[in-house]
């Protein structure tokens, strides 16, 4: 037998992995409402008409061959021009690399970085994609803290502590995956200060930016001149074409960088090229009309606050209220419940309700949670919280008050 790589081993994709008792129940023929994957596309949101008609000329034109390795220019120099209309300053299109999604381009910026061993700070809760790639990268992620008391803000204290000399650099998702919290200013030029004093990098993933409902959201490179900040997107979310897996990497204080830049781009020359027709929808996307995102999040923003008003009525829960994105963080409260994938699993199984169970994600020790994605028109999501309320009522309450003796977990 054939054994694989050992640190492929700690590779785990929480929101995929659950999927597969889904399908089993989907086979045998029972319904399931699926709360856990952030795509639009699977519910009542297109592709803007634009981009579709962009990417057909693109093939109709005959641009189906290979791409220039860091992208088109007509797509380098959109992109620079995005960053200046958004507060980031000096970028050309010589810094922007476009790639297979948001996530190729962490992984060429992480691996371009990192030697085995060395450490990157990552948000917890996060994105599984996160420690996935250290895994891979047989680097070190190590967790810091997002504050569920505080509205899932860090603590810069925390973040100091637990630098080391073999820190390389700290990870932001901002807007946040999986608790839609948005970071203020202060948070952000604190932490930039940080890694300043510590002569790090930050990474700074901010694909969620334009799906706003009442906070701002600040660029992290746009409050410094003098941290190497390395700032992702893609048109997945906001351009609402998550298949296309059209994203980009830009390099903000490029001059603090030069020689991993210069390491990114022969990756970049190694892979070839991201999908050459889909690249012609991103200046069309950044420069072309912009009304889907507003009528898009008028019904998000409903739909959260059908998920928050649910959510917090049901006993045993509780959710902090998402600023940004489609998704949010379930807090479990209920004795007996010491396990939240086997909670989720529970859930599926009796109900047909899907959300993804918050160690995945991870979380602070001694709690549990879930996320909750969104998406789904009211009825459906209507459909599935009376499902989780039912549930929850039946196995963990008892008088409209958390039972102390243990239901299925």
């Amino acid at each position: 037998m054939i054994r694989a790589a050992r640190h492929i081993e700690n590779v785990r994709y929480a929101i995929r992995n659950v999927v597969a008792e889904a399908s089993r129940l989907e086979a045998q023929g029972r319904r399931i409402l699926f709360l856990n994957i952030g795509d639009p596309l699977k519910f009542d949101f297109q592709t803007p008409p634009h981009l579709i008609e962009a990417v057909h000329r693109a093939m109709r034109d005959g641009h189906n061959g290979y791409a220039p390795s860091a992208g088109i220019p007509a797509a380098r120099e959109a992109i620079a021009r995005e960053c200046t209309r958004t507060g980031i300053p000096g970028i050309t299109p010589s810094d922007v690399v476009v790639t297979s999604g948001a996530s190729e381009a962490l992984e060429l910026a992480l691996t371009a970085l990192l030697d085995p061993g060395e450490r990157v700070l990552l948000p917890n809760p996060g994105y599984p994609l996160y420690n996935a790639l250290m895994a891979k990268l047989n680097a070190r992620g190590v967790p810091y803290t997002l504050d569920e008391e505080r509205g899932w803000t860090l603590d810069l204290e925390e973040i100091d502590a637990l630098c080391t000399p073999g820190t390389r650099a700290i990870l932001l998702c901002n807007p946040n995956n999986p608790t839609g919290a948005v970071l203020d200013r202060k948070v952000l030029e604190g932490l930039l200060e940080l890694a300043r004093r510590r002569g790090l990098v930050i990474l700074s993933d901010e694909i969620y930016d334009k799906l706003l409902y009442d906070k701002d959201h600040t660029p992290t490179a746009s409050l410094a001149k003098d941290v190497p900040i390395i700032t992702f997107n893609g048109l997945s979310k906001a351009y609402l074409a998550c298949g296309w897996r059209m994203g980009w990497l830009v390099f903000c204080n490029a001059h603090l960088m030069p020689e991993l830049k210069s390491a990114v781009m022969r990756l970049a020359d190694a892979r070839l090229c991201a999908p050459a027709p889909q690249q012609y929808a991103i200046q069309p996307a950044l420069e072309g009309p912009q009304e889907h995102i507003p009528e898009m999040m008028k019904r998000m923003r409903s739909r959260r606050d059908l998920m928050v008003r649910r959510i917090n009525a049901i006993p045993g829960l509780s959710v902090v209220e998402p600023a940004a994105a489609f998704y949010a963080m379930v807090r479990l409260q209920l004795p007996g419940v010491t396990d939240d994938e086997q909670f989720v699993l529970s859930l599926l199984r009796e109900t047909g309700v899907l959300f993804v169970h918050g160690s995945g994600f991870g979380q602070k020790a001694g709690t549990h949670h879930f996320r909750v994605v969104f998406l789904p028109p009211e009825d459906i999501l209507s459909t599935a919280f009376d499902r989780l309320d039912a549930f929850i009522r039946e196995h963990h309450v008892v008088g409209g008050h958390a039972a102390r003796a243990s239901g299925p977990a």
